[in-house]
């Protein structure tokens, strides 16, 4: 499960936030994960209840926002979503397209609780 190795490395990165801002305790993690990305949400929260201990986020909640696939016609310009399965134009129905969004896995926002010392 490569989903283990994304947390530990989400983790890591949610460390180095962490610490730049001088927080003692990490409460959320959102990531954004597209839906061409290769990682599944459900294996990731899975991971990430794992990864997470003994880390600065071990009692951290996960949130997972799905990104949808857009993608832009070459053929008639049109910029739609379409299923994983079909990247096909939604207007056109070419196949000529580019892939906008939904190969994306980022981590959106960290919240944390700083010390007000």
């Amino acid at each position: 499960m490569h989903e283990l190795a994304v947390c530990q490395s989400l983790l890591r990165e949610v460390a180095r936030a962490a610490a730049a801002n001088g927080a003692g305790e990490v409460t959320r993690v959102v990531v954004a994960i597209g839906s061409l990305s290769g990682v599944e949400g459900p294996l990731l929260a899975r991971a990430f209840e794992v990864a997470r201990c003994g880390t600065i986020a071990s009692g951290a909640a996960l949130e997972i926002e799905a990104v949808p696939v857009r993608v832009r016609c070459k053929i008639c310009a049109a910029e739609t979503e379409t299923p994983v399965n079909a990247l096909l134009c939604g207007r056109c129905g070419a196949w000529q397209v580019d892939v906008l969004s939904g190969e994306e896995l980022l981590l959106t926002r960290v919240e944390l609780v700083v010390d007000p010392t």
